[in-house]
C-alpha cells in the first residue's frame, strides 16, 4: 500500500453538544403547529381557551463533525393523525411530537463547544438566533440561517492561531480542552475561553447599526440574524486568575456580568483532607465598549471539586456553583448550600451543613432549567434529579433536591421552549422529552421573552390531567433503550412543582462502538457472489454503557424477507392496482392504506399477466379484458380506486375490474395533427388522479383527462407540444394533496381565488380532495419546466436543469443572473468546441416529484441523468418581495406568452435545494433501454419512499424530511418492483430480478431504518467490552460487566494480598454502606431467528474483582490428537488496587451444541494464573500467542495442558492489540507504539524485526495488505491514523530496526478496532485478468463516535488524479463554517515532537463536494487538473463500488 483513499461510511452518531434557539424562524413567527380539528366539546374547549406551548426554537446538535439543525414539531392532542410519534399518551394538550431536520452539515472540524447568540430585547424579537461554533486551539465561527438557500451561512470568522497569536499560548503546547464558548442571555456579547486564561469577548452588533446587508439586497430583510461585530481578548492571568474551570453570563444586570470559577491555588489527593475549600467565583461586569471589567463581586471557599457553573433564571438571579458533593448558591447579596453526601463538609467545619433527603453525587452532571426556579440534572448514573431555589422576592432561603426518574447517560442537555427539553447522550439514545409542570406559577422559560398563558385557570386542564396517566412513563416501555424507566412519582416530592414527563421522539446512536465482529446473517445466501455476496454478512457491535449497553447489529444493505419465490423470465415491469367495488365498499369500513391490492398485472416480453391477489396469486388472464397481446407500459388506478387504467404502446384500456369500460387508440389522435408521428408510441406513463401524462416516443405529450361523474377519458393534446420544437425527454405528473396544498403556497395570493382544487364529489358519496395537479417536463436541451393541468400555463422554468446547481429557482421571475450560487459565470459561447460536446450528451432520462401525507412534508423532485448520475431537489419557499421580481428583459424567445396573464399566477416563490446523495454508487444507463426506474411507496412495513430499480437496486426512506437511502444488494439487479398488500403479505413489496426471479418479499421488521444503516439493537443491561464470533456455530461470545452494589468490607477485604498477609486496622474505618463494583461474565449470544430478539445461550460468570479483558475465538493445533480445535479463549486480569500484585488467568473453552436442544454446552479445558494481566490473545499456526504482562509468550497444546515454546520481553507496558498474517505478528502497545514481529519454527523464536521508535498511545492495530506489500496501520489517542512499513534495505531504517512512516491522517474521532476486508472487484478490474489486484484488502474501522469508516489501497494513478483534484477543491467549494479539510487533515501530535509523513491519503469526506458541483463547474476543474470528468467519476465510483461491504 502506497497510497490509501480514506472513507467514511457512517458517520458520528453520539450527540456530543445540542442547544436550542430561534434559528430558521423568530420568536415573533407563528409556532410550527399542527392546526387541531375540533373534537369532542371537552377537548374543543381545551385547545382554544389557553396556548400552553410558546413559540418553539430549534435544535441545533453536533455529534463529532456533524452539525444538525432540527424543528420540533408539536402534534396538537384533537389533530386527525392521531397515533403519537413517541407515545406517552396525551399531556398539556399535546398527544405527539417529533423533530424535523432543516439542515445537516459534516464539518471539517470537531465542534468542541456550540452556544446560540439570542436577538437582542431590542428589536421585539423580530431577529432570528445565531449558532457560535469552536474548533481546537482557536477558531470560532458565527452561522446564521438563511432563508435563500435554505441552509446556514457563515456571518463571521474570528480566528487567534498562527504565529500573530502565539504570545496567547504562553509557551505551552497542549491545552486538555478546546475553546468553550458562553453567550450573555440578553445577547449583548458571547465570550470564548481560549488557551486555558484567554478570554475573548465577542461583541454582537446592535440592530441599528449599518452592518445588515444593504436594502436593495432582498436576501437579508428585517429578519436578519444576530451579528458578532468586533472582538477583543481579556487576559485572565492578569487578573490573577490561575485555573479556570468554568465561566458563565448571568441574569438581571444592566451590562452583561460574567461569573468565573477559579482554583486559586491547587490541591491534590494527598492533601484533600487539610486542603479541600480552595475555588472561588469571581464576578466581573463587561463593558464592550470601553473594553474594560470591573470586578463586582466574588465568594471564596468552595470545595475544590466545583466544576460548573448555573446561572439562575430572572427574576432571583445569581449563579450555582456545582461540585460533586455539593451545591452552592451565590449572588451578589446572599449564599446558601446543599451538601448531597457524608463528603461534604463546611468550609470551616463548624456550622451544620443543610443536606439533601438521599446521597447522591453530581460529578460529570449536566442540567438545564425547566422553570425559573426549578433545575433538572442528569447524573452520571442516568438519573434525572429536580434542583428546587426556594425564594422570596430574590433572597433564596433554601435549596431543595428530589429524585425524578431515570434516563439515559447524557452528554448533553437544554430545553427547548417552554414545554421541552432535550437529553443529548454519546452512550444511549438522545431523547425529547416533554415536561409538565402539575401545579404552581405560570412557567417562564429561560431567555425566551414570551409570556406563556396561566395553564391552571382552566378547569378542563385538570380533567385533561386526571384523564392522562400521571406517570405517562410507566406505559412508555416499549423498548429500555427508548424510553425513561422509574418507579412511580416519590412522595418527596414538593406539592409546588409536580412535574410529569413523557418521551416524545429519540434520535438513535450506535455509540460508542467499543469493539465489533464480522459474522453471517442468518438469512444468508449460501450461493451469492460477488456484491451479492455481502448481504450475507453484518456487523456486531458493542455500543453503549452500562444500562444503555447494547450490542448493536448493522447491515449496510437492506436484505428482505422473502416469502415466496417464483420463476419468471422475460419480465419488463410489474403493478399492483386497487379496485373498489361499489357494493362491499358501502360502508367504508376500509381505510384506504388498508385496502389490499385487488389485480396484480406483469409485463413480459410480448405479452401480458394478470394475476388475482386478493388471498393467493391465481393468473386470471384468459377471464379480463385486460389488453394481454402485447406488452403494457403502465398500470394504475383513477377515479378514487374504481376503475384501473391500463396504457400499452398504441392505447389505453379503463377497467371496472375485470370489465373494460372504454377503450382508447392513440395513434388516430396523432396523426390529425401531426402527419409524421405516425409511427410514435407511448414510452413513458404518469398517472396523478385523473389525469393520465403519456410521453411518446417521438418526443410529444399527451394528457389523457379524467371525467369523475361518467368514468371515462378523454385525450387532449397540450398546447406546449405544438408551439415548441423541443423534444420532451422525461415528465412526471405530481399530484399536490392534502387539505393544504403545499405548492399553491409558493404562487402568489392572486392564484388563491381562482379555485381549481374544489373537492369532487365521487359516486360512492365520498369526496376525494383533488389538489392541485402539476406536470413537470424536461427538454433535450436540459431545461425543467412545471405546467399546471389541464390548462398548461407555464408556472416554473429552469434553465439546464441538467448541469445540478445547488440551488434551483424559477428563472422567468428571477433571470439567469441570479446564478450566485455558481462558481464561475464564465461559460459562454468560446468554450473550447471539445468540452462542450461533452455537456450536450448528458440527458435527463427519467423525474419523479414526490410529496408524502403529511402536514409539513416538502416535496421531493429526483431526476436521473443518461451518465447514471442521480439528482435529487428538495422544494422549500422564500418569499421574494414583489418588487425584486426582474420580469423585463429576461424573457426568452421560447416565452412567447402573455406577460400579464402569466406573472400572476407563476411558483415564483418555489425553490429547489440540492440534496447530497454521496453514498450511491451510480450506474451507467445504456442508452434506447428506458424503463421506468423510480417507484414511489407509500406503505412498505409502515415506511415511505422510492424505490430505485437497476443494476445497484436502492430504498430511499423519507424520515424527518430526509431521505435514508438503503442499497438492497442481495438479489442483484432488479428490473421491476412494486408494493403488494394482501393477506399473506402485509405492506410487502414484488420485485423481479434480472435472472428472472419474481420476489414477494417483506422488510425487516425489528430494524430501524433511520439511521445511516439500518440498526437493530437488543439492550444487555451492561457494558460490553467486547465481542467475537465463533463461525462454526454462529455464536457471538460477548464480554459484559454489570455494576453491582458489594457491602464495603467485602470490597476493603478484597484489596488486600492474601500471600503478604499484612492485616489493616479496622477500628478507624467505617465499614457500613455499599459500594458499586464491576461483576464480569461472558455471554454466548446467537440471534434465534430472522429478525427476533437474540437469546443468550450460556454465561461464564468471573471470579470477584477478576475482569475479562479479552476473548477470542482461536484454533490451536492438539500435539498428542494430531488435529486442529478450535476454542475459546479468555484472558482476565485481578483489578485489586495498587497494593496487590497484578495477576490474570487465562481460560480456554469448547462451545458444543446439544443436538436436541437449542442451548449450547460450554465445557472449561483448561485453566490457568499468570503474573500480569493477559490483556491480548491470538493463534498463531495452531500455538497460542498471550500477552501476558510486559511480555508476550507462545504456547503449544497438547489437549490437557499450555506448554511455553518461545517468549518475548517486547511491550514495555502493556499489549492492547495484537494482529497476526502467516508467521508476522503486530503488537500495540498503550504508550510506546507499534512492535513487528516474526516466528520462525525451526529455532522455536520470536524475532523483533522493527519498531516505531516514536512514542504513540495506541488504540487499535491492524495489517494493511495491497497485493504483495504488507503496511502496518495503527490508530492513537489523538485521532490520528498511521502506516508504517517495514523496508531493512532503506538507509533511514537503521538497518531495519525502525519502522518508516508511509502515510498518516487526522481521522477526527477515536478507532477503537480495525477490520481487514477484501476489497469487491470493480469493473475496471474485470477487464485486466492475471492482474495483483485481486490480494487487495481495505481497513473498516469503528470509532467511540459512532461513525465508522474505511482505509483502501489506491493504485498510483488513480491517487495521483484524485490528490490533484483534492487540492483544487479545497477553495473551489464553500466550506461550512469556513473550515479549512487541509487543516483538519493534517497530523495532531499534541505537542510532541513529530516528524511529518509523506501525504498518501486522500479524503473522500472532501471528494464527495465534487459531483454536487454544477455540471459546469465539474468540467472546469477536471480541466484544470488535465483529467476528464468522466475518469473523476468512474474512480470515485469505483472506490464505492470496492468497498461497499455489508
Amino acid at each position: 500500500m502506497s497510497f490509501a483513499a480514506f472513507k467514511m461510511m457512517h458517520w458520528a452518531t453520539g450527540i456530543d453538544h445540542c442547544a436550542s434557539g430561534f434559528i430558521t424562524h423568530s420568536s415573533l413567527d407563528s409556532t410550527p403547529k399542527i392546526p387541531p380539528i375540533t373534537a369532542d366539546d371537552i377537548d374543543s374547549g381545551w385547545t382554544t381557551s389557553s396556548k400552553p406551548i410558546g413559540p418553539l426554537p430549534n435544535l441545533i446538535t453536533a455529534a463529532a463533525n456533524v452539525l444538525e439543525v432540527y424543528i420540533v414539531r408539536i402534534q396538537e392532542e384533537a389533530s386527525p393523525s392521531a397515533e403519537p410519534k413517541g407515545g406517552g399518551g396525551v399531556l398539556a394538550a399535546i398527544s405527539g411530537a417529533s423533530l424535523e431536520l432543516v439542515c445537516h452539515y459534516r464539518l471539517h472540524g470537531n465542534v468542541e463547544s456550540l452556544g446560540v447568540l439570542p436577538n437582542g430585547a431590542t428589536d421585539g424579537g423580530r431577529r432570528r438566533d445565531s449558532i457560535i461554533l469552536t474548533f481546537r486551539d482557536a477558531k470560532i465561527s458565527v452561522l446564521e440561517f438563511d432563508e435563500s438557500i435554505y441552509g446556514l451561512r457563515t456571518s463571521s470568522m474570528h480566528c487567534f492561531e498562527g504565529s500573530d497569536w502565539i504570545h496567547l499560548r504562553r509557551g505551552r503546547e497542549f491545552f486538555p480542552r478546546g475553546p468553550l464558548v458562553k453567550v450573555d442571555p440578553l445577547g449583548r456579547c458571547a465570550a470564548v475561553l481560549a488557551y486555558g486564561l484567554q478570554m475573548i469577548v465577542l461583541k454582537a452588533a446592535e440592530a441599528s447599526t449599518g452592518l445588515t446587508a444593504p436594502a436593495e439586497d432582498s436576501t437579508f430583510r428585517a429578519a436578519a440574524a444576530s451579528r458578532i461585530e468586533s472582538s477583543y481578548i481579556i487576559g485572565l492571568r492578569d487578573l490573577d486568575m490561575k485555573h479556570v474551570k468554568d465561566f458563565i453570563f448571568i441574569h438581571g444586570y444592566i451590562e452583561p456580568v460574567v461569573v468565573i470559577l477559579h482554583e486559586h491555588e491547587l490541591t491534590w489527593a494527598g492533601r484533600v483532607s487539610w486542603k479541600h475549600h480552595t475555588c472561588m467565583v469571581s464576578a466581573l461586569s463587561v463593558n464592550t465598549t470601553l473594553k474594560q471589567h470591573p470586578l463586582i463581586w466574588s465568594a471564596m471557599n468552595l470545595p475544590h471539586d466545583a466544576y460548573k457553573l448555573l446561572a439562575v433564571p430572572s427574576p432571583i438571579g445569581g449563579v450555582l456553583v456545582i461540585g460533586a458533593n455539593t451545591i452552592h448558591y451565590h449572588s451578589q447579596s446572599a449564599s446558601c448550600h446543599l451538601g448531597l453526601n457524608n463528603f461534604a463538609v463546611p468550609a470551616d467545619g463548624s456550622q451544620e451543613m443543610p443536606r439533601s433527603g438521599f446521597t447522591t453525587e453530581l460529578d460529570a452532571a449536566t442540567a438545564t432549567w425547566l422553570t425559573n426556579d426549578v433545575v433538572v440534572f442528569s447524573t452520571k448514573s442516568g438519573e434525572l434529579l429536580l434542583l428546587t431555589l426556594v425564594y422570596d422576592g430574590r433572597v433564596v432561603q433554601r435549596l431543595e433536591l428530589m429524585k425524578s426518574r431515570a434516563s439515559v447517560l447524557t452528554s448533553d442537555i437544554t430545553t427547548i421552549g417552554s414545554s421541552f427539553f432535550f437529553l443529548g447522550s454519546r452512550l444511549g439514545d438522545s431523547l425529547l422529552v416533554q415536561y409538565y409542570s402539575g401545579v404552581g406559577a405560570p412557567t417562564l422559560s429561560p431567555g425566551v421573552k414570551e409570556e406563556v398563558g396561566d395553564i391552571e385557570s382552566d378547569a378542563p386542564s385538570m380533567k385533561r390531567l386526571r384523564r392522562s396517566p400521571s406517570d405517562a412513563l410507566q406505559d412508555l416501555i416499549t423498548s429500555e433503550e427508548l424510553s425513561f424507566y422509574g418507579t412511580g412519582p416519590n412522595n418527596a416530592q414538593i406539592a409546588q412543582k409536580n412535574f410529569t414527563f413523557a418521551v416524545r421522539d429519540s434520535l438513535l446512536n450506535i455509540g460508542p462502538l467499543k469493539d465489533f465482529s464480522y459474522g453471517l446473517r442468518i438469512n444468508g445466501d449460501p450461493n451469492a457472489t460477488g456484491v451479492a455476496k455481502q448481504s450475507n454478512y453484518e456487523l456486531v457491535c458493542c455500543s453503549g454503557h452500562g444500562k444503555n449497553g447494547a450490542l448493536t447489529i448493522l447491515q449496510k444493505s437492506i436484505r428482505p424477507d422473502t416469502i415466496t419465490q417464483e420463476s419468471l423470465p422475460g419480465c419488463k415491469g410489474i403493478w399492483t392496482v386497487y379496485h373498489k367495488n361499489l357494493r362491499s365498499d358501502s360502508s367504508k369500513g376500509v381505510a384506504d392504506e388498508d385496502e389490499y391490492h385487488a389485480y396484480l398485472i406483469i409485463s413480459l416480453e410480448n405479452r401480458t399477466m394478470v394475476l388475482q391477489t386478493a388471498n393467493n396469486l391465481e393468473e386470471v388472464t384468459e377471464n379480463v379484458d385486460y389488453y394481454v397481446q402485447g406488452t403494457t407500459i403502465a398500470a394504475g388506478n383513477l377515479f378514487g380506486r374504481r376503475r384501473v387504467i391500463q396504457v400499452f404502446a398504441r392505447g389505453a384500456r379503463i377497467l371496472d375490474g375485470a370489465f373494460m369500460t372504454q377503450d382508447l387508440s392513440l395513434k388516430s389522435s396523432n396523426t390529425e395533427m401531426n402527419a409524421a408521428s405516425e409511427g410514435a408510441t407511448v414510452s413513458s406513463v404518469s398517472i396523478a388522479d385523473p389525469y393520465v401524462l403519456l410521453r411518446m416516443t417521438d418526443g410529444s405529450i399527451q394528457l389523457l383527462v379524467g371525467d369523475p361523474s361518467t368514468c371515462s377519458v378523454s385525450v387532449i393534446n397540450p398546447p406546449v407540444s405544438e408551439n415548441s420544437d423541443k423534444l420532451v425527454l422525461a415528465c412526471t405528473l405530481y399530484h399536490d394533496k392534502g387539505p393544504e396544498p403545499w405548492i399553491r403556497k409558493t404562487s402568489t395570493d392572486a392564484w388563491l381565488s381562482t379555485g381549481i382544487g374544489e373537492a369532487i364529489d365521487g359516486a360512492d358519496g365520498s369526496t376525494h380532495d383533488h389538489g392541485d395537479v402539476y406536470c413537470v417536463l424536461c427538454y433535450d436541451n436540459g431545461d425543467l419546466e412545471i405546467f399546471d393541468v389541464p390548462n398548461f400555463n407555464s408556472v416554473f422554468l429552469v434553465d439546464k436543469f441538467v448541469s445540478g446547481r445547488s440551488h434551483i429557482l424559477d428563472t422567468f421571475f428571477h433571470g439567469t443572473a441570479n446564478n450566485h450560487v455558481n462558481l464561475t459565470n464564465k461559460y459562454s459561447e468560446d468554450i473550447g468546441q471539445g468540452r462542450k460536446e461533452a455537456t450536450h450528451n448528458i440527458k435527463v432520462v427519467e423525474l419523479s416529484l414526490q410529496r408524502w401525507d403529511s402536514e409539513h412534508n416538502r416535496p421531493f423532485l429526483l431526476g436521473i441523468l443518461s451518465d447514471g448520475t442521480i439528482l435529487c431537489y428538495h422544494a422549500y419557499i422564500y418569499e421574494v418581495a414583489e418588487n425584486a421580481s426582474k420580469t423585463e428583459g429576461v424573457v426568452s424567445s421560447q416565452n412567447s406568452v402573455n406577460l400579464s396573464s402569466t406573472s400572476a399566477s407563476r411558483l415564483r416563490n418555489l425553490r429547489f435545494v440540492r440534496v447530497p446523495l454521496d453514498t450511491y454508487a451510480k450506474e451507467e444507463t445504456p442508452s434506447g433501454v428506458c424503463s421506468q426506474r423510480i417507484t414511489v411507496f407509500k406503505n412498505v412495513g409502515g415506511l415511505q419512499g422510492f424505490f430505485l430499480s437497476g443494476s445497484r437496486p436502492m430504498w430511499f426512506m423519507m424520515f424527518r424530511e430526509r431521505l435514508r437511502m438503503h442499497p438492497q444488494g442481495c438479489d442483484g439487479p432488479i428490473v421491476a418492483f412494486t408494493v403488494l398488500h394482501n393477506v399473506n403479505c402485509n405492506h410487502g413489496f414484488i420485485c423481479i430480478t434480472s435472472e428472472g426471479a419474481l420476489k414477494i418479499c417483506q422488510l425487516p421488521a425489528l430494524s430501524s431504518y433511520d439511521n445511516y444503516w439500518p440498526v437493530q439493537k437488543i439492550g444487555l443491561k451492561g457494558t460490553p467490552h467486547q465481542v467475537t464470533y465463533f463461525a462454526e456455530k454462529n455464536l457471538y461470545p460477548v464480554i459484559v460487566s454489570v455494576p453491582v452494589l458489594k457491602p464495603l468490607n467485602q470490597v476493603l477485604s478484597s484489596l488486600v494480598d492474601q500471600e503478604v498477609g499484612n492485616q489493616f486496622e479496622h477500628d478507624n474505618i467505617n465499614m457500613e454502606g455499599t459500594y458499586p463494583m464491576e461483576e464480569f461474565e461472558v455471554r454466548i449470544m446467537e440471534p434465534e431467528k430472522i429478525n427476533g430478539p437474540w437469546q443468550t445461550r450460556a454465561t461464564i460468570p468471573m471470579q470477584s474483582s477478576e475482569h475479562a479483558i479479552t476473548a477470542r475465538v482461536v484454533t490451536l493445533f492438539n500435539t498428542t490428537a494430531q488435529r486442529n480445535e478450535t476454542l475459546l479463549a479468555v484472558g482476565t486480569a485481578y483489578v485489586q488496587g495498587e497494593d496487590v500484585a497484578a495477576r490474570g488467568r487465562i481460560l480456554l473453552y469448547s462451545v458444543e451444541r446439544i443436538s436436541d436442544s437449542i442451548q449450547v454446552k460450554v465445557t472449561e479445558v483448561y485453566s490457568k494464573e499468570l503474573k500480569g494481566a493477559i490483556s491480548a490473545l491470538a493463534s498463531l499456526q495452531g500455538h497460542l500467542l498471550l500477552a501476558s504482562g510486559p511480555k508476550i509468550i507462545l504456547h503449544k497444546w497438547t489437549g490437557s495442558e499450555l506448554n511455553g515454546v518461545a517468549f518475548h520481553d517486547v511491550p514495555p507496558l502493556y499489549v492492547v492489540s495484537l494482529n497476526i498474517v502467516k508467521n508476522f505478528i503486530l503488537l500495540g502497545d498503550i504508550h510506546k507504539s507499534i512492535y513487528f514481529l516474526s516466528w520462525k519454527e525451526q529455532g522455536s523464536q520470536l524475532n523483533l524485526l522493527a519498531k516505531d521508535f516514536g512514542s504513540l498511545d495506541c488504540l487499535a492495530t491492524e495489517f494493511l495488505i495491497d497485493g504483495s506489500t504488507l503496511s502496518l496501520t495503527v490508530s492513537d489517542d489523538q485521532k490520528n491514523v498511521q502506516i508504517f512499513y517495514y523496508a531493512p534495505k532503506v538507509s533511514e531504517s537503521w538497518k531495519g530496526q525502525k519502522l518508516l512512516s508511509r502515510a498518516e491522517f487526522h481521522v477526527g474521532a477515536h478507532i477503537t478496532k480495525f477490520l481487514r476486508l477484501q476489497l469487491l472487484p470493480t469493473s475496471a478490474d474485470r477487464t485486466m485478468p492475471g492482474s495483483d489486484k485481486t490480494n487487495r484488502f481495505a481497513l473498516l474501522f469503528g470509532t467511540l463516535e459512532g461513525s465508522i469508516g474505511c482505509i483502501a489501497p489506491l493504485d498510483e494513478l488513480t491517487f495521483r488524479r484524485l490528490q490533484s483534484l483534492q487540492k483544487k477543491l479545497v477553495d473551489s467549494v464553500c466550506h461550512v463554517a469556513g473550515l479549512n479539510p487541509r487543516s483538519f487533515r493534517h497530523f495532531h501530535s499534541n505537542g510532541k515532537a513529530h516528524r511529518p509523513g509523506p501525504d498518501s491519503i486522500v479524503d473522500c469526506e472532501l471528494l464527495v463536494h465534487f459531483e454536487m458541483l454544477a455540471l459546469e463547474d465539474q468540467l472546469e476543474i477536471a480541466n484544470q487538473i488535465g483529467t476528464t470528468r468522466m475518469q473523476i467519476m468512474s474512480n470515485l465510483n469505483d472506490l464505492s463500488v470496492a468497498t461497499s461491504f455489508l
